[in-house]
């Protein structure tokens, strides 16, 4: 489904749109199946916290087939070509990961997924349990996607109170949520005994001025034209 040109200008204004679709339940099972088997093989490369517990799975493009049939799938790729047009890369050294976000009191602390204007991208989370404010949903600064670059992220949060103008965005299992990259963002305490499981990827329009194809992006719609001074 297309975004309608008030979605397209809310993700504008916001820096974030909801997806107007929703994974189906069989296709949530079977990328959850796929998470549970390579956590119990352990299959690298991964991430895992203090306790030694897994949390992160990387290269998510190159494990089970389902995962980039999700990333690359009409559901995903038509309203993203609203935002970003007819020709799309896919990334695989951003994001690209399958993170399972366990019960901890803390939250973590606000930031941009780029520091600066050098590349627009678009963040899409696939959300493969449900997420509630409890279970430490995405929370978001609307707008702060407009604020200058900063060297200390850290001054930027404090000199701006971003933290008090956070918002919290609940999702339901299988939703889809598209956030600019210089969205100042988090995930807030899992206050539960429950797990949030989500797969990540980053998106953006093809280089048109780039000369070389960049081994790290995938094509997942249009072409790679050349619009550079010969």
């Amino acid at each position: 489904m297309r975004l309608t040109p008030e979605q397209q200008w809310l993700f504008r204004l916001a820096g974030f749109v909801r997806l107007p679709d929703r994974l189906p339940p069989e296709t949530v099972r079977e990328m959850r199946e796929a998470i549970e088997d390579d956590i119990a093989a352990a299959r690298e490369p991964l991430v895992r916290n203090a306790a030694g517990r897994i949390v992160r799975l990387s290269d998510a493009l190159d494990r089970a087939p389902i995962f980039r049939q999700v990333a690359t799938s009409p559901l995903v790729l038509d309203p993203l070509e609203d935002l970003l047009g007819p020709n799309i890369e896919l990334l695989r050294n951003r994001h690209n990961h399958l993170t399972l976000r366990l019960p901890d009191r803390r939250a973590e602390a606000l930031h941009r997924d780029v520091p600066q204007w050098t590349r627009g991208l678009v963040t899409v989370l696939f959300f493969l349990e449900e997420s509630t404010c409890e279970k430490g949903c995405t929370q978001l600064v609307p707008g702060s996607h407009l604020l200058p670059w900063a060297a200390t992220p850290a001054e930027v949060i404090e000199r701006g109170r971003l933290q008090d103008q956070v918002v919290r965005a609940e999702a339901p299992e299988g939703g889809l949520l598209a956030i600019d990259s210089l969205l100042w963002h988090g995930v807030g305490p899992n206050k539960t005994e429950q797990t949030r499981a989500t797969m990540t990827m980053g998106y953006h329009s093809v280089d048109d001025l780039a000369t070389t194809e960049e081994p790290q992006c995938l094509l997942a719609r249009g072409g790679r034209p050349y619009a550079g001074n010969r």
